[in-house]
Formats: structure tokens, sequence, C-alpha cells
């Protein structure tokens, strides 16, 4: 099999990594916006640099791999499915709901597959937490908390570019709620806060969020995030039922330190970024994709459970904007259910 990974920064990297060591995987073509970048990437990895992405049409690949700045995404996905071509790609498809439906509709008129990189599905604590609830661990669930906060802001120009803090971040969250509870979120109400530094609200952004949503089934959910966490890198999930309740990402790394007398020490070396934090899960949704573009498994998130985490990330920016709850009705796109 031959791959084209088109871009080659931090992300993309990783992905071209981890795909020149998979044994199904025969060689890899590496194009990126500075050639220069793809040239020396492919030099360590000895594989193949193309000077831009009309090559790796030209020269003929068996799958796409997107990890360039978002703008490009949905273009790129685009031609890659005129091209009748499987993709996998990074979250999310467009910053905005008529892009990412006019991709999807590409995708699904042409055939092809669309797999877009949510990562948290892939992670042993979400996986884990995901097969409780199927098994009725818990019993009734009724709160769910999420947090998501990293321990460095991003660079300002990077910020202006990123759809802000509910569609770059917590978009993982909403995504991992509907995929660990199986239920879709239907009304939500959101805010914010720009009171760190000035580069968020230069940016029209916040630097730190939260929304309460409700789901299907009456089960409350909290989501929290921030960009300036200088304890460390700290992702977790809580579910609390009736029978018992569980948490994702409590480990001796995570960032948080008890002040009771008998409880737990800070970690010594706490999580510092998402690269660190979801290796193995990066390299789990390749190897999956991988799978997928042979027909040994079915594709684990299409572009409509994508654009159904992207509803509720801009649900919550209208509530925000608003000040009011939005029901997930008023936004365009149709649900589907998270189990399969």
């Amino acid at each position: 099999m031959r791959i084209g990974v088109i871009g080659t920064g931090r992300i993309g990297t990783i992905h071209a990594k981890t795909l020149s060591r998979n044994r199904d995987v025969g060689s890899l073509i590496l194009t990126d916006v500075d050639p220069a970048r793809a040239q020396e990437l492919a030099l360590r990895l000895g594989e193949t640099a193309a000077p831009g992405v009309d090559e790796i049409f030209k020269w003929g690949v068996d799958a796409v791999v997107i990890t360039t700045a978002t703008s490009a995404h949905a273009e790129l996905i685009g031609r890659a499915a005129r091209s009748g071509l499987p993709v996998f790609c990074e979250k999310p498809i467009a910053l905005d709901l008529p892009g990412t439906l006019h991709a999807i509709g590409e995708v699904e008129a042409a055939g092809t597959i669309l797999q877009m990189g949510f990562q948290r599905r892939f992670d042993a604590g979400y996986t884990g937490a995901r097969n409780a609830v199927l098994a009725g661990r818990l019993g009734r669930l009724h709160t769910v908390r999420t947090v998501t906060s990293d321990q460095v802001p991003p660079a300002p120009g990077w910020l202006r570019l990123s759809g802000g803090l509910y569609r770059d971040a917590l978009i993982h969250d909403f995504d991992a709620l509907r995929w660990v509870t199986g239920h879709e979120v239907v009304e939500v109400y959101a805010a914010g806060s720009d009171a760190g530094p000035p580069m968020f609200q230069e940016a029209g952004d916040v630097d730190t969020g939260a929304a309460l949503l409700t789901l299907d089934d009456g089960t409350l959910a909290t989501a929290t995030a921030t960009r300036l966490n200088g304890a460390g890198y700290d992702v977790r999930m809580e579910l609390a039922g009736e029978r018992d309740q569980i948490v994702v990402g409590l480990d001796d790394r995570t960032p948080i330190a008890s002040t009771e007398p008998t409880g737990p020490p800070a970690a010594d070396k706490p999580w510092s970024g998402f690269l660190e934090r979801f290796g193995p899960a990066y390299e789990a949704e390749l190897a999956a994709f991988v799978e997928v573009v042979l027909g040994r498994r079915p594709n684990p998130c299409d572009g409509r459970e994508a654009l159904q985490a992207l509803r509720i990330a801009e649900a919550c920016e209208v509530s925000r904007r608003e000040r009011r709850q939005v029901a997930l009705a008023e936004i365009p796109g149709r649900a589907e259910s998270a189990f399969r």
C-alpha cells in the first residue's frame, strides 16, 4: 500500500513515522507547503517527498492522510473523494457547517472512505469507559464531567486560525461524550472567559470555557477547557451512575494535587501535552485506518460522526455569544447514533 501524507508539521510527522512502521504500508509520499520540511522528513524515514499536492495524486497512491492547516481540509477531502481515494483527516473537516456538509457530500457521492482523527476513541481509558457504560456497570448514568486543560497556550498566529476553544479543543470532549455514552446532546448552555493574555481577546476567542450539556436521556454533562493550566496537560472524563462511578485520565501523571492529609501526592512528571498523553491512541487510529482501507474493519469515525461534534461546538459558540440556552435542533445537520 502506498499512502500520501499531506502536511508534515507536528502531527503530520507523528503520523508519517507511525505509517512508515506499519507492515501493511509499503511506502509513503510526503508533501508540505514547506517543501524543504517534507524533504527532510522523507530523508529521515527513507520515503519519497513530492514538491506539491498535485504530485500526490499524479504519482498514484492508495490512500491519503491529511494533516494540513484546517483551512485546506475540506478541499483536499473533496479532491481525494473525486479521485476515489480513502482519506484519513485530522479534525475538523472544516471550521464551518457549510464547508463540512459539502465535503461529506462529496465523500458520500463518490462512495469513498473518510475517517476522522478523534484519537480519544482509541485511548485505553475512554475505551474502558465506553465498555463500562455498554455493560451497564454504572446503572442509570446521571452525570458526566469532562476536562481538557492545555499547559501552554498556542501561538497567537495559530490561535486566529483555530476556530476557537469550542471548535478546536472541546470538540474532542463532545465527540467522546457521544461515543462513550451512546447518547446525543440536545441542549447546551456555554460561557467563556477572555481574562487571560490579550491575544485571546484579539483573536475573538476565550482562554477558558465551560458548557452544560443535556443528553437525550436526561443525563447532565459539564465540559470545561482552558489554555492556561500551569500544572500540566489534564484531560479527564468522570461518569457517575446510580450503581458506580468511574474516571478516565486519572493516573500517576495527572497534574492535580490533593489537599487531603491522606490524599495522593502531586505527579512527579505530569503530562506536558496531547502528543505525549495520547501517543498510543494516535498510533492505534492510524493502524485502524490501514485496516479500513484493506477492508478488514468498518470505519470507526466517519464524517457524519465528526459533523455531530462540530454541531455541538457550534451550539456552544451561539450560546456563549448570545448568552442563552441553545437547542441542537437549531443547528443544521442530522444527528446519528454514536453506537453502531
